[in-house]
């Protein structure tokens, strides 16, 4: 693909970001308990020996950190969990069927669908920690067989119990990222440039809109004790919190973060002007949730390497005086060649101590 071009839509077919999904599960039913009576040579009365059913299987969710999308849910979104098998003779339990565990990306969270217009989801679980799981549906227990009814009254009870149905629920599985600061700006404004330069990920890069459709996660070390999660958040223009670009379908990820990160192109290439840029995202981000704008925040005027070239510098000074005037950290850096990183890594990481201390 050549640079400066815009690919054609077919070229973006194959990919599937998924982080919401509804999925129907149900657990196993019980196995029902067995009328059966002993019938053995030289025991002419042996009595009941009927055994009980075995358990249905129950439904969990498990966080993973081998996964990292909830794509698997969006094409087969029904799962059931084994029934428990029927008692037999002999007092033989029948056998109980086997556990489902769905796995997910950590940082999902678990609604279950309550069928109230006025409250339509009830939060099950918040998965926030690897390997952490949560039942969603409990399997039906096993029905007793005739040999549990006998008395010194009755000794030979025909009366047995059919197994329990399992739990059935409607779920539905959002995905939060979990990244403690986020890089929010406009489309092109050199996110993916930046993470791919101070991590180990490995975004995809063009100078085209919306290069990026799914959030990058890239971990940030600046030393053997200091070390955090960066997330680049796309998508985000004018209108994203109503749902235009990409903006509403990621903005959710940014609840998480600790500290958020403007970056604002400064280079003139993109003909748009950085400070309106910088407060239309500020203005997207309290429209979708208020909570968003109260967070400690950074504003890194990027491509620093072409404002010269492109007699751009004035852009550069209306953003730094912007940023003076909401009190904001400025920094000026290109991701591509790594002028004034060190700089805004360090303003990252005080930033996330301060959160962190402030919210113990």
């Amino acid at each position: 693909m050549q640079t400066g071009t815009t690919p054609p839509i077919h070229q973006f077919a194959n990919f599937m970001f998924v982080d919401e999904v509804d999925i129907h599960v149900e657990a196993g039913s019980g196995g029902r308990g067995c009328l059966a009576f002993r019938r053995e040579k030289r025991v002419p009365r042996g009595g009941p020996s009927g055994g009980d059913g075995g358990h249905g299987g129950s439904v969990f969710v498990a966080a993973s950190p081998h996964v990292n999308t909830l794509i698997n849910y969006r094409f087969h979104p029904e799962f059931s969990a084994d029934r428990g098998d029927h008692g037999e003779g002999s007092n033989r339990t029948g056998r109980s069927g086997q556990d489902l565990v769905l796995d997910v990306p950590v940082g999902t969270l678990v609604y279950e669908k309550t069928g109230d217009p006025d409250h339509p989801l009830r939060l099950v679980a918040d998965l926030a920690e690897d390997d952490q799981r949560v039942l969603v549906a409990r399997g039906g227990q096993g029905g007793m067989g005739n040999a549990r009814f006998a008395t010194s009254t009755n000794r030979a009870p025909r009366k047995v119990q059919p197994g329990e149905s399992g739990e059935v629920k409607d779920l539905r599985l959002e995905l939060k990222l979990l990244a403690d600061v986020g890089l929010v700006g406009f489309p092109n404004a050199g996110k993916s440039t930046l993470i791919a330069h101070v991590s180990a990920a490995r975004p995809k890069i063009a100078d085209y809109p919306f290069t990026t459709l799914t959030p990058n996660l890239g971990v940030v070390r600046l030393d053997d004790e200091r070390s955090f999660v960066v997330a680049d958040v796309p998508g985000l223009i004018e209108g994203a919190h109503r749902g235009l670009g990409l903006g509403h379908q990621f903005l959710r990820h940014l609840e998480r973060t600790k500290v958020l990160v403007h970056l604002v192109d400064v280079s003139g290439a993109s003909g748009r002007n950085p400070v309106e840029d910088l407060d239309v995202v500020r203005r997207e981000l309290e429209l979708f949730q208020p909570a968003l704008a109260m967070k400690p925040q950074l504003v890194a005027a990027n491509k620093l390497d072409a404002v010269a070239a492109r007699k751009a510098d004035e852009h550069l000074r209306a953003l730094r005086r912007r940023a003076r005037d909401l009190k904001l950290p400025f920094f000026a850096v290109s991701g591509a060649a790594g002028t004034g990183i060190p700089e805004l890594l360090e303003a990252m990481w005080q930033g996330l101590a301060a959160a962190r201390q402030s919210a113990a």
